[in-house]
């Protein structure tokens, strides 16, 4: 991992004014940009990249101390069309710590260009944000996401897959006076128990989310994490999480994931892991059922478990299905539209420190279109899912990132 260097950068300038200057100082060149925030924190963090062609890589992130530092942001699938991104860290702003930014040695040998670039900006202009290349996906109306949802039920029952995923996108008009900034607050204020994120960059478009699902995580004692989270219901005005009564569908499919990392861990040869759960947790308006996997790092003869588990976790059956293949396969006939980078996965790696890597799966996310956003959402299908219930699940799973837009 190539260290950090710390500077001092416009202390005198309101943080704000400080955060829009150094996401415009990427944007006005081209650059990419990633702004975040953990769960359960209180500031926000800032990936800048200086060249554009090192932000592309063929694999998903090695998640030890000693790989780069940065953001990775990753499709559903990998194409051409949607190339895996992983920005490294040439500056990282964390707003917790205001007065100062950290840089790589290729920004601080351009620190005079950069400085003078970073003054003549204005606090005020509109920021270029990048557009995706690729055309707006289909959408898809209620009969037909129903008869998709009757299309998995079917290849379930003649025994094609056990799980499939279904999802589709939704196009919404931005707001008068929309801005990507202010909206990324606004889902921080929302969401306090998600991760939220605001990620921009040539040929991928510009994202926003508020996800509550970790796919990989090493954190600062060297545990290795990840999660079940499977199973939706609507949290009504009164329901307590904890007495909350689950259907047997949502169980179900529930345990498949669970099924599914422990399969993960046994191809590793891996028995030293600790499992808690399913419990049931909130994430906005919504319950999931939820079962938390952690791996104590320094008991175990696995140094690369981290990166190792993240190849064979994505995409797990939460977003795509069981067995694998076939349940990709039948989106890939049946669902319609291109997911890009809605089911992928994203985080910070050895960022601020080396050895922590966070990722989630990009669930609950718009893409940003010059005019509108695209919206995405979906359902898990087991053999006992009903169209009109599906359909009405992936309704309120809009109303998560859809709350910015005033829908």
């Amino acid at each position: 991992m190539i260290s950090l260097q710390r500077i001092s950068w416009q202390p005198e300038l309101p943080v704000p004014d400080r955060l829009r200057r150094l996401v415009a100082l990427a944007l006005t060149s081209g650059r990419p940009v990633a702004l975040w925030r953990l769960p359960n924190t209180q500031h926000a963090r800032l990936c800048l990249c200086l060249k554009v062609d090192s932000a592309y890589a063929g694999l998903p992130p090695a998640l030890e101390p000693t790989a780069p530092a940065g953001f990775a942001f990753f499709p559903f699938r990998d194409s051409d069309h949607n190339p895996p991104l992983f920005l490294p860290a040439d500056l990282f702003f964390d707003l917790a710590k205001p007065e100062e930014i950290q840089v790589s040695p290729t920004a601080a040998s351009r620190l005079p260009e950069l400085r003078q670039r970073f003054a003549a900006l204005s606090d005020t202009a509109e920021l270029p944000w990048h557009v995706s290349r690729q055309p707006v996906p289909a959408t898809a109306s209620r009969p037909e996401y129903e008869a998709l949802v009757a299309a998995g039920v079917a290849a379930i029952e003649d025994g094609t897959v056990r799980k499939v995923v279904s999802s589709r996108a939704v196009r919404q008009p931005l707001p008068t006076g929309f801005d990507a900034l202010a909206a990324f607050e606004d889902l921080q204020t929302r969401y306090p128990n998600a991760f939220i994120s605001l990620v921009s960059a040539p040929g991928v478009g510009t994202w926003l989310g508020a996800t509550p699902e970790v796919l990989a995580e090493v954190d600062e004692t060297h545990v290795f994490r990840t999660m079940a989270l499977a199973g939706t219901q609507p949290l009504l005005p009164g329901m307590k999480p904890a007495t909350a009564r689950w259907a047997g569908k949502d169980l179900e499919e529930h345990a498949m994931v669970a099924r599914y990392i422990v399969n993960c861990f046994k191809q590793l040869r891996l028995r030293e892991y600790d499992e808690q759960g399913p419990r049931t947790v909130t994430a906005g308006q919504l319950l999931h059922l939820r079962t938390d996997f952690a791996v104590q790092l320094n008991e175990v003869p696995f140094p690369t478990l981290g990166t190792d588990m993240l190849r064979l976790l994505h995409p797990t059956p939460a977003v795509a299905g069981v067995p694998k293949q076939p349940a990709l396969d039948f989106l890939r006939q049946h669902e319609g539209y291109d997911r890009a980078y809605y089911a992928g996965f994203l985080g910070p790696v050895n960022l601020p420190d080396a050895g922590v890597a966070r990722l989630y799966v990009n669930l609950r996310c718009l893409q940003l279109r010059p005019q509108e956003a695209i919206l995405y959402a979906g359902t898990g299908l087991t053999i006992d899912s009903e169209p009109a219930r599906e359909w009405q699940e992936t309704e309120l799973k809009l109303r998560t990132i859809g709350a910015i837009l005033g829908t």
